[in-house]
């Protein structure tokens, strides 16, 4: 991108660049010669090696959907024995945004684990094993946490548990677990969705703030304390609302308006955005402010009513963590009086819908 050296117009980058725009210019049309280039940069290029007659094709190369992932994981696999268990399709399904080397490494790990096991084939319990580390990081079984903080910590994973399992739209629980992971993770929840997903409605947003924040309505439920436990949680529920308000138009208050900064080629951030500067007034910002401070509490409060109704399912789910320390997807159903193979339709037990204000 020329201006953006610090040598002014006689950088070496920018003689590079002005030198390649005038060979591409010098191309006879009917020599049959094909440029091609590949970048994982877009939002740094020069408006001009994209204009017609230079790199007028841009052929984005995303992370692969879930056919995408069966392919490779059938590439990867060939040189695996797997177990006669081994759905790669129900793999491919629970690992949505994995790009090939995740699925490589996964797959790695996952054999390592069957070795480790004396096992003669990698079977489906290795697999899920593996997703786990390469999403949430190693088991930290060795990590000393005090009887309390797993309290906590059980109350607070269930409570993702149960309200992820109310709520209309999100995605299926597939177990719950209080053994310590990564560098700071205490617990863990995966969900997974059933196909891959390229629009989210309101409606679905509003769930997912829900079960974001459920973990800390359940701390304030049960012990009427709140921790640090829901940092992350928040960071990413605070994320999701301000995008709402900010960037996709779903504030009342505000009307279909997106006050987010312009993008550049391939939907990245251009570099005029990234030089900073709001574009919306000191009004806006505490209208904007308030709206997402509404959308929070309001989840947080739909989250704290589903718990309420469904406070002996709390406390007995939290009771099998701290005794078993994992619940699989199929006792979560049973426990909670539905069918372990639950299909689209959600139980209307406890369901409470979001506010029609929200």
């Amino acid at each position: 991108h020329r201006g953006a050296g610090l040598g002014g117009g006689h950088d070496e980058r920018e003689q590079t660049l002005n030198q390649l725009l005038v060979e591409m210019d010098g191309f006879d049309p009917r020599t049959g010669v094909i440029i091609m280039s590949a970048t994982n940069r877009p939002e740094i290029l020069d408006p001009a090696l994209l204009r017609p007659g230079r790199f007028d094709r841009q052929v984005v190369v995303d992370r692969p959907d879930m056919r995408g992932r069966e392919a490779i994981l059938r590439v990867h696999a060939r040189a695996i024995r797997l177990a006669a268990e081994v759905d790669l399709a129900e793999v491919a399904r629970r690992t949505p945004g994995f790009v090939g080397a995740d699925l490589a490494n996964m797959l790695n790990e996952a054999a390592l684990l069957a070795a480790r096991r004396d096992k003669s084939a990698v079977g489906m319990e290795e697999i899920d094993a593996a997703i786990d580390r390469v999403v949430a990081g190693l088991e930290k079984k060795t990590r000393i946490i005090s009887p309390k903080e797993r309290e906590v910590v059980a109350h607070h994973e269930a409570g993702h548990a149960i309200v992820a399992e109310r709520v209309e739209t999100a995605d299926p629980v597939h177990k719950i677990s209080i053994i310590p992971r990564g560098v700071a993770a205490l617990g863990y929840t995966p969900q997974f969705p059933t196909d891959d997903r390229y629009l989210l409605q309101r409606g679905e947003l509003l769930d997912r703030l829900c079960v974001l924040l459920a973990g800390r309505a359940a701390e304030e439920l049960i012990f009427g304390e709140i921790s640090s436990g829901a940092s992350n949680d928040l960071e990413r529920a605070s994320d999701i609302a301000r995008r709402m308000i900010s960037e996709l138009g779903m504030s009342e208050a505000l009307g279909p308006v997106t006050y987010g900064r312009p993008r550049g080629p391939f939907a990245l951030e251009s570099r005029d955005s990234m030089e900073g500067g709001r574009m919306y007034s000191e009004a806006t910002a505490r209208v904007m402010d308030d709206e997402v401070r509404r959308l929070l509490t309001d989840a947080h409060d739909r989250a704290l009513a589903i718990l309420q109704r469904d406070r002996a399912v709390l406390e007995e789910l939290a009771r099998r963590l701290l005794e078993k320390e994992v619940v699989d997807r199929a006792e979560l159903r049973e426990l909670m009086g539905a069918p372990a193979d639950q299909g689209e339709d959600r139980p209307e037990v406890g369901h409470i819908p979001p506010r029609a204000a929200a």
